[in-house]
């Protein structure tokens, strides 16, 4: 899991990113409070950051202000860090945007604890969003599979019609019967996908990828 730092102070930033780096996280470093939000807006960003209070140009709550302000596709979890400890910062760090609180200088039990807090709710934020897309799109395969039904019965029964009344030895009775298979396969499929309970996706095209339908459906529906 990647992490954002942003500290002014030298010694503090040099060992807050080597004890971060020791516990398995990669560490993005910024020294103040813009380049910590420019860093914030770039594509991959961390999902996690430690901001400092006390910075220049942009100091930490700041930062959460701006940031919260933001539609934003991944959840953002922040942090701040600061020497104040009374009731009145807690409660204006928290106002700013910021998920949680640390006093400087600070246990690192307390960091480690913190951070696997922040690291638990982003996990479930972003297991929210995927079932809430996941969600959306079975919602409209759902109202398109309605809709082909219908058609795809009609042609059937046609198809069926005609085949009824061909000879053995007829030029369109291979044709037809290519017909008939289409729309068969065509029906099993739009069972699948009504039935599709969970998100499973395969390689497509090499980087692209698509819902695995046969995995992602009811077992007694493939």
């Amino acid at each position: 899991m990647k992490i954002l730092i942003a500290e002014d102070d030298l010694t503090s930033r040099t060992m807050l990113q080597a004890i971060l780096g020791k516990w398995g996280y990669e560490v993005i470093v910024t020294c103040d409070g813009a380049e910590a939000y420019a860093a914030l807006q770039q594509e991959d960003t961390p999902q996690l950051a430690l901001l400092d209070w006390e910075m220049p140009v942009l100091d930490g709550a700041a930062v959460c202000r701006k940031l919260r302000t933001q539609k934003r596709n991944d959840p953002l979890y922040l942090i701040l860090l600061t020497s104040r400890g009374n009731r009145e910062d807690i409660v204006l760090g928290l106002e700013a945007g910021a998920d949680d609180y640390i006093t400087k200088p600070y246990d690192n039990h307390e960091l480690r604890a913190r951070i696997s807090v922040g690291s638990r709710v982003i996990k479930l934020q972003d297991e929210l969003r995927e079932r809430d897309k996941l969600q959306g799109v079975l919602e409209m395969a759902g109202a398109v599979c309605h809709e082909l039904n219908q058609p795809l019965q009609s042609v059937s029964a046609f198809s069926e019609l005609l085949l009824m009344n061909l000879g053995d030895n007829d030029p369109n009775l291979e044709m037809l019967k290519n017909i008939r298979g289409g729309i068969e396969r065509l029906g099993k499929l739009t069972r699948k996908i009504m039935n599709i309970t969970r998100y499973q996706s395969k390689p497509y095209l090499g980087k692209s990828k698509i819902i695995d339908i046969e995995a992602a459906s009811r077992p007694e529906e493939r």
